[in-house]
């Protein structure tokens, strides 16, 4: 190789080209990581999900099994006590109101009725004597006044303010006085001769049998209506409780079975506590609620219907005795007419009035369950039977002008209507009072039957719970 000097190359050799020479860059600093910084937070777990996890881990030891079967058992006798004492709750109270509310409240209402009726009757009688009005008969339509303005006292307070029936009081106690004051008028001029008496008496009639005894009714039908809603509420098997009792002592029964394949103990005391006094309050309520469901049928199949009935019929009779007096009072000024034909209107009342009568009198017959309440409805279907004998026979004398003769037959002091009359009304009245008798006795026992019963099964039910914790505590200390 042929070497130039001072390093150039020889001639005829290319010159290689320079290479460019790029800039530096310095260096650049890796930032160092703080002392004592924490790796980057992860996403924390809910407490339920740390809870559940907590729970599955339990759950795969015996201990933590125990603590699960214990809680469930404690919670389902707690859960069974407590709701047979509501339930039961509820139906005691719905027993005593149809033993001390709503029965009383309804038999006011058909008092109210009654004793309109009736008064209205008594005005009626007293009008045909005239100048003879007796001492008793001006005291029976006074007395009748006064029972129902009490009457009215009484359900004004026990109703609700605002509702339908206070409504209907409301207007009642409008109407009496006004009522009151046209009989007086009547009275006034009957004494005085003037015939416009019997305008009066004519005109409190109608205001009576349009007005006042359909508000009197509508108040009776309340008070019915509410009586049949105690009953509704009171009569029910509690199926909820029930179900919890059976599945209460279903679980009590698998635990201790459990624990004896376990241990070969036959006998834990907690468990078979806790089962005693579950099953006392299963046997207890379904006793309980058994014989006031019965006794509240009895009182409502011997007692509520029969006196319904029974109402129903006096107040026919009230409404017949009533129709008979004004037969005379209006002596045909005032007419119906039915098809082609055209009767008395009051007579054609009186007709319908005692056909209302014999048909309720039948029914209270048939529903009468023994010689008490038998007895008096016959002497009162006897009575019935008299009553409309003579009226026919006054009629006559009526309709052939002799009117005197006809009036002594209807407000005489012997043979006449009246003592008929007087007669169904006394028997109906005594079959009533044993009627009534035979609700209160069916009803307290029906009502009696869950006495105690409430707080009875709410402290059981505690007792069961502790006897189910204690019991299943007993097996975990052996773990301990």
């Amino acid at each position: 190789m042929t070497h130039t000097p001072n390093g150039t190359a020889p001639p005829g050799t290319a010159t290689p080209a320079p290479v460019p020479t790029l800039p530096a860059v310095p260096p650049q600093p890796v930032p160092a990581a703080p002392t004592g910084a924490a790796p980057p937070p992860r996403a924390r777990r809910t407490a339920f999900a740390e809870g559940v996890d907590r729970l599955r881990g339990a759950a795969t030891t015996e201990p933590g099994r125990l603590r699960a079967i214990g809680a469930v058992l404690a919670v389902l006798v707690v859960a069974f006590g407590a709701v047979t004492a509501w339930q039961t709750t509820d139906r005691a109270a719905a027993a005593d109101d149809v033993l001390t509310s709503s029965r009383p409240l309804s038999s006011d209402a058909a008092d109210i009725y009654r004793s309109l009726a009736d008064a209205n009757t008594a005005a009626a009688g007293g009008f045909l004597a005239g100048g003879q009005e007796t001492a008793a008969s001006r005291d029976r339509y006074e007395d009748d006044i006064r029972t129902a303005a009490a009457k009215l006292v009484n359900a004004a307070a026990n109703s609700d303010p605002g509702s339908p029936s206070a409504k209907t009081i409301t207007e009642l106690n409008r109407l009496l006085p006004e009522y009151k004051g046209l009989v007086e008028r009547a009275r006034t001029y009957n004494r005085q001769g003037y015939p416009v008496g019997g305008a009066y008496l004519r005109y409190a009639n109608e205001k009576m049998q349009q007005e006042m005894l359909p508000a009197a009714e509508d108040l009776y039908t309340r008070e019915n209506q509410r009586l049949r809603d105690d009953y509704a509420d009171a009569t029910p098997y509690p199926w909820p409780a029930l179900a919890l009792g059976v599945l209460a002592l279903a679980a009590l029964a698998w635990a201790m079975r459990r624990t004896y394949l376990r241990t070969h103990r036959v006998l834990n005391h907690g468990l078979v506590a806790a089962t005693a006094a579950t099953t006392v309050v299963l046997l207890w309520l379904t006793a309980g609620h058994t014989l006031a469901r019965s006794g509240l049928h009895d009182s409502y199949d011997h007692g509520v219907r029969s006196l319904d009935v029974l109402h129903d019929a006096r107040i026919a009779s009230l409404k017949a005795r009533g129709n008979e007096n004004l037969t005379l009072v209006a002596r045909g000024a005032e007419t119906t007419k039915v098809g082609d034909e055209t009767f008395d209107a009051y007579d054609h009342a009186f007709g319908r009035d005692m056909g209302a009568l014999a048909e309720g009198l039948a029914r209270a017959q048939r529903l009468a369950d023994d010689a008490g309440g038998a007895r008096p409805v016959s002497s009162a279907s006897g009575a019935m039977t008299e009553w409309r004998k003579r009226h026919a026979a006054a009629r006559e004398q009526d309709e052939n002008g002799n009117y005197q003769q006809a009036l002594d037959m209807v407000i005489g002091a012997k043979g006449a209507t009246g003592e008929c009359f007087d007669s169904v009304d006394e028997n109906l009245a005594t079959a009533l009072e044993h009627e009534e008798d035979e609700f209160e006795r069916a009803a307290g026992d029906g009502r009696d039957a869950l006495t105690g019963l409430p707080a009875g099964a709410a402290l059981l039910s505690v007792l069961g719970a502790a006897g189910a914790v204690l019991g299943i505590g007993r097996r975990l200390s052996e773990y301990r």
